[in-house]
């Protein structure tokens, strides 16, 4: 998967062109990707998150969706001239491994409209910072734990 990813990229970069599709060329680039491939196994192991294209694609566009709230959200907020609700933190406990898993899925809460992970307290729950408590924050992070769970197999009781 990696090496794919990183062939990908490599033909983003140096591009198709059909005078550029020498025998050189394409085995410097077999080269350079099976090296960045091997270098990146070395640093970064395998997390224990199982992509398939369609799955990973949905959560994509979801993603994606959930961005664009996030941005109307802050935009609403900060043109808003109520003042603010009562910000603060939330503590959501999680079953994701310590980790990459936990940090890929802390990526994903960002997206969230106003909330922000602020880290990990002493017994392993997620801080997140959300701009209103009064909001269904907990529920929100549980609903989006067991849909990366389910999209992914980050861990715990999938």
């Amino acid at each position: 998967m990696r090496a794919g990813v990183l062939a990908l990229l490599w033909v983003a970069i140096a591009g198709t062109a059909p005078l550029d599709l020498t025998a050189g060329s394409i085995a410097v680039a077999l080269a350079t990707v099976a090296l960045a491939t091997w270098a990146s196994l070395a640093l970064m192991p395998p997390s224990g998150l199982h992509m398939t294209p369609v799955a990973t694609l949905g959560y994509g566009l979801r993603l994606f969706g959930q961005s664009i709230l996030a941005g109307i959200d802050v935009a609403r907020r900060a043109l808003d001239p109520r003042p603010l609700p009562a910000a603060g933190f939330v503590l959501h406990p999680t079953c994701l491994p310590a980790g990459s898993v936990r940090s890929a899925f802390c990526t994903t809460v960002c997206l969230v409209p106003g909330t922000l992970p602020a880290g990990t307290d002493s017994q392993g729950r997620l801080v997140v910072h959300c701009l209103d408590v009064a909001q269904p924050v907990a529920e929100q992070l549980a609903s989006e734990e067991a849909r990366f769970r389910r999209t992914f197999g980050g861990g715990g009781d999938v």
